[in-house]
């Protein structure tokens, strides 16, 4: 499964501060449906995402009923992006 959408770029200010972009509503109910096959625990599930052309490996987490993608700081230095950014991200379950 493939997903593509776009969204702004957030920072959580936790004990473990880190930045995510957060899955549209439709996009999390897709996952959803697919996440028994490949979640592991705490809902997590893994994924391949993609901005632009930098990609990495990852796990979405699950949030206030939809999903987050952590974006890595190798990934903001790569592609630019910081805090309020508008940006389309691709995402591909690891089956």
């Amino acid at each position: 499964m493939e997903l593509e959408f776009s969204g702004e770029v957030w920072f959580w200010r936790g004990p473990a501060p880190w930045y995510f972009v957060t899955v549209p509503e439709a996009g999390c109910r897709e996952l959803a449906a697919a996440s028994g096959a490949v979640s592991y625990g705490w809902g997590m599930i893994p994924v391949t995402a993609w901005i632009g052309q930098v990609s990495w490996t990852t796990s979405l987490w699950p949030k206030d009923g939809r999903y987050i993608v952590p974006v890595k700081a190798a990934v903001r230095k790569a592609t630019g992006v910081e805090e309020g950014d508008e940006v389309t991200v691709r995402l591909a379950l690891d089956l």
